[in-house]
């Protein structure tokens, strides 16, 4: 079952792409958080998704929100996808447990082995107040996302 708009956003503890641990809870009370799961690195949809967020970065990491990419990659994976298509945020290996944490958003397809395409807007106070999430194929709306948290 995918965490619901109006839920207090399940908390978790992540390793980045340079090994660092990132927890959700560090940004309550400080920073709104777009928190996005894509399937893989290097794949077509998700390389768009993510380099479109790069294009305009500005918007999703600022003194008043954080962009955190989750993705069932290791963390290696990762590190070399970020350096490839200059991806300057976080991205979280949600490896293992693997899904662990995709599983407790609800967004973890079981017979694909990765994580759907969802997308959490979660507020200072670490509630949710907007998502969406998509089959494997289909793209986000950026457009959406940025609407979504100018009504935060």
């Amino acid at each position: 079952m995918t965490v619901t708009v109006g839920e207090k956003a399940p908390d978790f503890e992540l390793k980045d792409n340079h090994g660092r641990t990132v927890r959700l809870a560090d940004y309550r009370g400080h920073k709104n958080v777009v928190l996005l799961f894509y399937p893989f690195a290097f794949t077509g949809v998700c390389t768009g998704e993510l380099c479109a967020l790069r294009d305009e970065l500005p918007t999703f990491v600022n003194d008043d929100t954080q962009l955190l990419a989750v993705s069932n990659d290791s963390i290696h994976t990762l590190r070399v996808f970020a350096e490839q298509e200059g991806l300057e945020y976080p991205l979280l290996s949600d490896f293992w447990p693997h899904g662990e944490v995709s599983r407790v958003y609800g967004v973890f397809a079981e017979d694909k082995g990765c994580a759907v395409r969802g997308t959490f807007i979660i507020d200072k106070e670490g509630v949710v107040r907007w998502s969406v999430v998509n089959d494997l194929p289909d793209a986000r709306d950026l457009n959406e996302y940025v609407t979504a948290l100018g009504q935060l």
